[in-house]
């Protein structure tokens, strides 16, 4: 079972599933969820480690501007995951 499985089976509501960053390689920077008011999960990354995964195939340059305009800049609604 993978970590997003886990997540969903162990904390999740089958009415409002996580919403993960797209691509399987951000999996290693879930730091874990948070709850908001009314109830709300999100999930949360780790920008460090996000920066990491990046900087296998960019400079620290490249990273932070792909990551700032990419993943920062993405807004997915209400179950937006935090960084």
């Amino acid at each position: 079972m993978d970590i997003r499985q886990k997540i969903q089976e162990e904390m999740g509501d089958d009415d409002v599933p996580f919403l993960f960053l797209d691509g399987k390689e951000y999996d290693k920077a879930i730091a874990g969820v948070a709850m908001g008011f009314g109830g709300m999960r999100k999930i949360i990354y780790n920008y460090d480690k996000i920066i990491q995964i990046l900087r296998k195939d960019m400079s620290l340059e490249e990273a932070e501007e792909y990551f700032d305009y990419n993943i920062l800049g993405s807004h997915m609604g209400d179950a937006t995951p935090y960084i």
